[in-house]
């Protein structure tokens, strides 16, 4: 971009990632209030949930890490909490995770004992840090690390892993499309939200503006929906969203954002991540190499 060489106009970044190229004017800014409006003629700005606006980002869909295990390898006794994923004792076998800080250290804390809304309170303090890093130590050698969302299912499907944090919406068709055997665990979900922005001096921002607009309309979300099981975040979309187009199956039991699943998910907090990310990469890496 530094020399005027832009090959991407939208781009689809993880919500702390499109905060800090906001803040580094990567992107252009979006004016919630120029997108379409809902079906019902409810403005944008008011059909969009709070989380999923920002400066320069319109936010498209929620997606959930969370852990899923096969039920093949856990026949008896099933795991249900996030206190149950580092538990070695009663859950004996190696875990996969994601190599990176965002996402383990909150669910250490859980985890240990620290309610949802205490989570990111603890990880601002070097306690809460330490807390999070001694429990991450209690199942580190039985970690295998994984960098690209196909890797888990990969895992959990030759028994590398009996269980292993995921992303929802891959796990779910991996068991509707591919017959897997694998169980999300909704308690302690990282519910985030996903963002669409513009790169800032693309000579088609204009049609960049307006690919955007389609792209989060409520109908647009709920087709998405409808093939991997993502919820939009415009409240209008919700009511669009009824079965799996591949599968048939009623797919809102599986969304990550419906009633009964969200209330047991921690919001992922991007204004930490923020302001964290760099330090926490880098002692990640360090704790890592111990």
């Amino acid at each position: 971009m530094d020399i005027g060489n832009i090959h991407w106009d939208v781009v689809s970044l993880e919500i702390s990632d499109a905060v800090r190229a906001c803040d580094e004017e990567l992107l252009e800014p979006i004016d919630i209030d120029a997108l379409p409006p809902g079906p019902d003629g409810t403005p944008a700005a008011e059909d969009f949930v709070p989380e999923a606006r920002t400066a320069c980002g319109a936010g498209f869909l929620y997606a959930s890490t969370v852990y899923a295990f096969n039920e093949d390898y856990i026949p008896a006794e099933t795991p249900a909490t996030m206190a149950d994923f580092f538990d070695l004792e009663r859950f004996p076998g190696r875990r996969g995770m994601r190599r990176v800080p965002q996402g383990n250290l909150e669910f250490a804390l859980m985890a240990d004992g620290v309610p949802r809304d205490q989570v990111y309170p603890a990880l601002s303090t070097p306690e809460g840090l330490e807390r999070a890093f001694r429990k991450l130590d209690t199942i580190k050698d039985e970690v295998i690390w994984w960098e690209a969302g196909a890797q888990p299912q990969q895992m959990l499907a030759d028994g590398e892993v009996v269980m292993s944090t995921a992303y929802n919406g891959r796990v779910f068709n991996a068991r509707v499309l591919e017959d897997q055997p694998f169980v999300i665990v909704w308690d302690g979900q990282l519910l985030a939200v996903g963002q669409l922005g513009i790169l800032r001096g693309t000579p088609r921002l204009e049609e960049a503006l307006s690919y955007l607009g389609f792209a989060t309309s409520a109908e647009s979300l709920a087709r998405i929906a409808r093939r991997i099981s993502y919820s939009p975040t415009r409240r209008s979309g919700m009511p669009l969203v009824t079965t799996h187009i591949p599968s048939g199956v009623e797919i809102g039991p599986h969304m990550p954002a419906t009633p009964a699943n969200a209330a047991r998910a921690l919001l992922y907090d991007w204004s930490f991540w923020v302001d964290h990310q760099d330090e926490l990469n880098e002692r990640f890496s360090t704790w890592l190499a111990r």
